[in-house]
């Protein structure tokens, strides 16, 4: 059993949680993160989520998934990576980016972190994800644009990671 802190609308923990799949009240939310991760040829680490998985299934996409209760934003961007795809980040790589509601439950924290990762060591969690890629900025776009990669609204934040992405140093 997974269980969620209950977060209220400002992102802060309440005290109470939820298990994951139980119906939430209006004004209670829960942590999910999407995490993001960029070469040094400016090229980001997506994964294809498999055809069963809901939602989304078959579509690419950054590592993401819900915190569980007792973690921090952070912790749950480091383990996400580590079970979907077996890499380990470093923090001191990572930077949150943005930060937003969707759908009626969820915030979503962004995170971006450059760092070099040899795709021919990704572990596939193979509940999750079965293909991995480096895509280019373009390459999700055209993904974006043929439907393949999860929806914009799930990631209206995009153009602006593309662009934070062009000035990190």
């Amino acid at each position: 059993m997974e269980l969620w802190d209950i977060l209220d609308e400002f992102g802060n923990k309440t005290g109470k949680t939820v298990e994951r799949g139980k119906p939430m009240k209006q004004g209670e939310y829960h942590l999910v993160i999407d995490v993001w991760i960029v070469n040094s040829n400016h090229e980001f680490l997506i994964s294809k989520r498999i055809p069963s998985k809901y939602p989304d299934p078959g579509k690419w996409n950054p590592v993401c998934g819900s915190a569980i209760a007792g973690e921090d934003s952070l912790s749950s961007a480091l383990r996400e990576t580590g079970e979907e795809l077996g890499v380990t980040l470093e923090p001191k790589n990572g930077k949150l980016t943005n930060q937003f509601k969707c759908g009626s439950n969820a915030i979503i924290d962004v995170w971006l972190f450059r760092q070099e990762v040899d795709i021919n060591s990704v572990v596939l969690q193979l509940e999750e994800t079965d293909e991995v890629m480096w895509a280019t900025a373009e390459r999700i776009r055209e993904l974006l644009k043929n439907e393949e990669f999860i929806p914009l609204i799930r990631v209206p934040y995009i153009e602006e990671l593309f662009e934070i992405c062009g000035t990190l140093t």
